[in-house]
């Protein structure tokens, strides 16, 4: 009997905001493998907002999204079926699997699939903590800030898969450190579970200058490093508590993805206090992702990197999910559960 694959693909480009318009959900027969293939049934879908920016049809860091085509995606899940020497029914494994159930994939070619223990880390956990978000937070914050210890590190969307982890290494590592979440029930998780010293409530103040104050209580030593994932006035904010020869790194400027404009504030403080400013896309840093991968393995599996997931159900609902992700519903990394 032939296996029929669902699979959600970009129908249309968004202008300004998306919506679930701008997505299909159709069905199709999943091909038979030829020598070298291995089929995959996805049990996990990853959402992450460098979707948004796939979607649009301009000049950026990767090709955009092309029109009609499953959505880009990363995934965790069973092998099923495999003409590849290196894979047998059975193995659990991560890849970009896309928005879908199935997935075939070319396992001669390196890096599209990797099989992963389940032992002590949890399959989910390879598409957040011990996945491409942990990775994305370690390279930030140990390769750009660089921190000391006795440092303060701030990192906006604090609660989030990688801002979470971002936290965690930098107390891991002696400094304090200090969120920045949207409402009480997220800032108070990343300071009683997670172990960060204090978290801005940005939703919670007026105006720029009440999160100003805010930030200045929370970090009253000043801020020598900085995770970027937002943007915006909450940039604006943290730049003016920055330190002398602070480091930001820029990972996300979310609230931006829709073209709205991000205007810095006061560009001037980069010279007075003689900011390092440096963004990064963690896949063009592959050399380093085993080292990563190692450290955020063995503190899952320890239980000293902890972590929290949004999980939908089925693949239908993967289009008004990552919509919430964007407008900062989700507590936690966010997965669509598929098998």
């Amino acid at each position: 009997m032939t296996l029929v694959n669902q699979q959600i693909q970009l129908a249309s480009r968004p202008q300004g905001e998306p919506g679930a318009d701008n997505f299909r959900l159709v069905e199709l027969p999943v091909p038979a493998l030829a020598d070298g293939q291995v089929l995959v049934k996805n049990h996990y879908l990853s959402l992450d907002p460098y979707m948004r920016g796939r979607m649009n049809d301009g000049k950026s860091y990767a090709q955009p999204q092309p029109l009609d085509t499953v959505m880009i995606g990363g995934t965790v899940g069973e092998v099923v079926d495999s003409r590849h020497p290196g894979f047998v029914p059975g193995d659990k494994v991560v890849g970009m699997g896309g928005w879908q159930l199935y997935t075939v994939v070319d396992a001669a070619q390196p890096g599209l699939l990797r099989k992963v223990d389940t032992t002590h880390v949890p399959l989910s956990a390879y598409l957040g903590a011990v996945g491409m978000p942990g990775v994305t937070a370690w390279y930030g914050l140990t390769q750009i800030i660089a921190p000391k210890a006795g440092e303060t590190v701030v990192v906006s969307a604090a609660s989030g898969a990688v801002g979470s982890a971002v936290g965690q290494l930098a107390k891991a590592r002696g400094c304090r450190v200090v969120g920045i979440a949207g409402g009480a029930d997220k800032c108070g998780y990343v300071v009683d579970e997670l172990g960060f010293d204090a978290c801005v409530d940005y939703k919670a103040q007026p105006d720029a200058q009440a999160l100003l104050a805010a930030l200045q209580t929370a970090a009253p030593a000043g801020v020598d490093g900085y995770f970027e994932n937002v943007g915006g006035a909450i940039l604006d904010a943290v730049m003016a508590q920055m330190n002398a020869f602070g480091r930001i790194a820029f990972c996300g400027m979310i609230s931006g993805y829709n073209g709205e404009p991000i205007p810095m504030r006061a560009p001037q403080l980069i010279l007075t206090q003689r900011l390092k400013l440096q963004g990064f896309i963690v896949s063009e840093h592959m050399q380093l992702w085993p080292e990563a991968l190692k450290e955020l393995g063995t503190a899952v599996a320890t239980g000293r990197l902890k972590y929290r997931e949004s999980v939908a159900q089925g693949l239908a609902a993967a289009p008004e999910a990552f919509l919430g992700l964007l407008k900062g519903r989700n507590f936690g990394k966010q997965l669509v559960r598929l098998a």
